[in-house]
């Protein structure tokens, strides 16, 4: 293995980490189970544990899929003659669960790709915890 590794440029990581490989080698996984992100690349030996996505995999998703959802729901009331209640939850539930959790881990990878291939890394936590000045 090459002791230093070869660029990247930022789309090629994007699409590596909606994969879910690892954004600077795209050999290694991101995650070790559905969601939960390992702590380094198998591959290449890439610290992930700085690069965390927190929230914004879940707003991003819940983005997309209200884009995606919410129009369809608008057109089958405009042109189905207003259909009953359960057919929108028959229809638009499952949808709407299938999308959130198709798109959550891809979303995810491609915010941690993001996020490494800008190099903004989330800071360390202090070793007391809370600031002792107050």
């Amino acid at each position: 293995m090459n002791s230093e590794p070869t660029p990247v440029d930022f789309w090629t990581a994007i699409l590596r980490g909606w994969s879910g490989r690892c954004p600077r080698c795209g050999e290694g996984t991101l995650f070790g189970s559905f969601l939960k992100m390992k702590s380094r690349c198998t591959t290449c030996e890439l610290s992930l544990e700085p690069y965390r996505a927190d929230d914004a995999p879940a707003y991003f998703t819940i983005f997309v899929v209200g884009h995606i959802v919410v129009p369809l729901v608008l057109l089958l009331e405009r042109w189905g003659n207003e259909p009953p209640l359960w057919v929108h939850a028959l229809l638009w539930l499952p949808l709407s669960v299938a999308l959130a959790l198709y798109l959550l881990p891809h979303i995810k990878g491609a915010v941690i790709a993001t996020l490494w291939s800008q190099r903004i890394a989330s800071p360390k936590p202090s070793a007391g915890g809370l600031d002792s000045s107050v």
